[in-house]
């Protein structure tokens, strides 16, 4: 071997002596580096848990709450001496944060309980107000409704006065002109009094009824003064006044049927919607039954016043059989279990004797389906036709037993008899009177403050 092989056989062994060297400084190195890198993924680990720790403490109660997170954080704080790294800052944070959200709830709490005491106690204090309410308090306060409910009758009085108006300037201001400025009651006086009672559509027969009885009473009461003869005949023609059931009858908690019967042209649909929104406004469940169907449109009114009074409404096309349409509202009532199914009737029929076998048919299907005879059969009557009025009455009492009468238009005649004779003639009392065009002027029937309300 030569000398320049020796000397790069040794070059090269010093070569590979320092590659070794490197390697093993290198080796070193990581040994040194590793435990700095274990200790922070250790910390990181730790950081993790503990922001676990501390979202599981905020679901359990305040005082465990509290303790544990103050473990952790001395945990934390004592398992390595290190320079504080930004993780173990957040940490600190996030206890802090806890540690507010614990006073925060404790200070809400203090506070409602607080309020509930205050509140308590007040309602304490108004029982004892209460129960320490004076007689003299009492009184008063009885008082004070009482004035109240006659404020709101006088209104209402008020209200029907200015209704009834036409009536009472036309047909009882003449009859109150008779009484001015006689001197004698005479003959002659009973003669004018009949004659304009005969005009006012109070008929023949019921005019004979009223002067013979005011006759009876002035005699016995010894009247000499004519003008004293108006407050007699107030009397007189109250009495014919049927006064006892004049609601209708409505029972709670079973299926109250009202027919509905009347010619055209009186008011019937519109009569019909009026009473379903007022009642429906009572709360009570209303269906109406839409059994005219011979008549053009009339199923079509009766629709548009079921949604204005938001009922519903059970019809067939034009044409089909009324009875029909009456069994199915029956039956679509009672499985709804509506309070009152109100059932519009045709108004024209071909003849009285269709008109008769119609009813009967009707009247057949409502006592089968109800079990019983207890419903109302009420006609309605245009006040403004006079005697006419009174021949329907009498017509449809026949066909259908009438149970009462609704009388429509009073607001619109100057006479207005015919609520007096359909009243004694066929000696059923008037349910309602209509005085207008909106809801609340179709008014229950009180005969004193009908007739306070004509003759004052």
């Amino acid at each position: 071997m030569g000398f320049f092989d020796r000397l790069f056989g040794r070059k090269k062994k010093q070569e590979e002596i320092e590659e070794e060297k490197e390697v093993l400084e290198e080796k070193e190195e990581i040994k040194e580096e590793e435990p700095q890198e274990i200790e922070e993924i250790k910390l990181e680990k730790e950081f993790e848990e503990a922001e676990n720790l501390v979202e599981e403490i905020k679901e359990e109660k305040e005082e465990k709450l509290e303790e544990e997170i103050l473990e952790g954080a001395k945990e934390l704080e004592e398992s390595k001496e290190l320079e504080p790294k930004p993780q173990e800052k957040d940490i600190k944070e996030v206890v802090q944060i806890s540690e507010n959200v614990i006073e925060e709830k404790e200070e809400k709490n203090s506070l409602e309980k607080k309020g509930n005491e205050e509140v308590e106690s007040k309602i304490i204090i108004e029982e004892t107000v209460t129960e320490e309410k004076s007689p003299e308090i009492e009184e008063v306060e009885d008082r004070e409704e009482k004035e109240e409910k006659k404020e709101e009758k006088k209104g209402f009085f008020a209200s029907l006065k200015e209704k009834l108006f036409r009536t009472r300037e036309g047909l009882f201001q003449k009859i109150k002109n008779i009484f001015t400025g006689r001197t004698t009651i005479d003959e002659e006086l009973y003669e004018e009094l009949e004659e304009i009672l005969i005009q006012s559509d109070i008929g023949f027969d019921m005019t004979m009824k009223i002067t013979t009885e005011l006759e009876k009473e002035v005699g016995k009461r010894g009247i000499t003064n004519p003008e004293d003869i108006y407050e007699v005949l107030k009397e007189v023609m109250s009495k014919f006044l049927i006064t006892e059931g004049n609601k209708l009858d409505i029972v709670d908690g079973e299926l109250n049927v009202v027919l509905v019967v009347g010619v055209n042209g009186v008011g019937k649909t519109t009569t019909i919607g009026k009473l379903a929104k007022k009642y429906k406004a009572e709360g009570k469940k209303v269906i109406v039954g839409a059994a005219d169907t011979f008549r053009a449109a009339a199923i079509e009114q009766l629709e548009e016043w079921g949604q204005r009074a938001d009922v519903e409404i059970v019809k067939k096309e034009q044409g089909s059989d009324p009875g029909a349409v009456v069994f199915d509202a029956i039956q679509v009532a009672q499985d709804k279990k509506a309070d009152i199914l109100i059932i519009d009737t045709a108004g024209r029929l071909h003849n009285k004797s269709n008109l008769m076998k119609e009813l009967e048919k009707i009247n057949n299907i409502i006592l089968k389906k109800l079990g019983h005879s207890r419903y109302e059969s009420i006609l309605v009557i245009d006040g403004t036709t006079g005697q006419n009025g009174l021949t329907q009455a009498k017509i449809f009492n026949e066909a259908t037993k009438l149970t009462g009468f609704i009388v429509t238009k009073l607001d619109g005649t100057a006479k207005g008899g015919i609520v007096f004779s359909i009243s004694e003639e066929i000696k059923k009392p008037i349910k309602y009177i209509g005085v207008g065009e909106k809801i609340e002027d179709l008014r229950e029937f009180n005969a004193k403050d009908y007739i306070d309300a004509i003759f004052d």
